[in-house]
């Protein structure tokens, strides 16, 4: 219990980060040098005004040098980082009961980091209807090399200390890289022939990073939870906007809809249950 609250801690002191790395891609600015400040007077922040959700707690939701309002989107994700960190930490070690201790630490980075990434996909395509290429491509490659190290039996060390490379080794690479292909692939061709009106060329990237991330048959879960919500929502949005405009009176009817987050929140929903919905769905198969 206290190790959850640890890493509850960890988590939100990692989306206080997440929250200035969104803002710094938003504003073409370095993430990596510089101290944190106000977006809107631009006073350089304090310790006492960077503990995470309490410091909008404390200052009442305004800077404290010019009284302008903060934006729910920092503690928000603050609390987002903090509570998925803490379900990524218990499903992944009960879906992986056998794993070494050596290789805990690798498996739980390599979740943190990639659910970190994902979050800022999710906030920014939410704010700009862009899904940033750094992160996206950062996720890749963390991903890829996570693959690669997955060539070594992470359950057993005797395996990954005397282990030798050899061909079918690299078995374990083919079902995320044909998935990652596939599900690219499927999403270009709702891009090409949508003439990017259906989604954006963003998508396709994410949709590589899901088959990657995934695999089969966990990505089809993600992607079916995906367009499910994504069209639950739209369909909701859209009878909303459409009584709101009858009420003004008013022709024409358009909404838009960002698809990133949506994926994003189907990685999240199969990393955590996706093993539990394909063992269901393969035993009504009577696999």
């Amino acid at each position: 219990m206290i190790f959850l609250l640890v890493i509850f801690v960890f988590g939100l002191i990692i989306g206080s980060f997440l929250n200035s790395l969104i803002y710094r891609l938003e504003t073409s600015q370095n993430f990596v040098l510089g101290r944190s400040f106000c977006p809107a007077c631009h006073h350089v922040l304090g310790l006492k005004d960077l503990f995470p959700v309490l410091s909008f707690i404390f200052l009442k939701g305004k800077c404290r040098y010019c009284q302008k309002p903060i934006s729910l989107q920092y503690p928000l994700v603050e609390l987002a980082t903090a509570i998925v960190f803490v379900l990524v930490f218990f499903f992944v070690l009960q879906d992986q009961p056998k794993l070494i201790n050596s290789a805990i630490a690798i498996v739980i980075s390599y979740y943190f980091i990639m659910a970190a990434l994902l979050i800022v996909v999710f906030v920014f395509d939410l704010k700009h209807y862009l899904i940033p290429d750094e992160i996206v491509y950062s996720g890749i490659v963390v991903a890829f090399i996570y693959r690669l190290f997955n060539i070594w039996k992470l359950d057993n060390w005797d395996l990954i200390r005397n282990s030798s490379l050899e061909i079918r080794n690299f078995e374990v690479l083919l079902n995320p890289l044909a998935s990652a292909f596939l599900a690219a692939l499927f999403f270009y061709a709702i891009y090409h022939f949508s003439k990017g009106r259906g989604l954006g060329f963003g998508d396709v990237k994410l949709a590589f990073l899901m088959g990657l991330v995934l695999a089969f048959p966990k990505i089809i879960v993600a992607l079916f939870f995906a367009f499910f919500s994504g069209a639950i929502i739209g369909i909701g949005l859209i009878a909303a906007s459409g009584i709101g405009l009858m009420a003004l009176k008013k022709k024409s009817l358009k909404s838009e809809l960002p698809f990133g987050p949506f994926l994003v929140s189907g990685i999240f929903f199969t990393l955590f249950f996706g093993e539990r919905v394909v063992n269901y769905y393969l035993s009504l198969l009577g696999t």
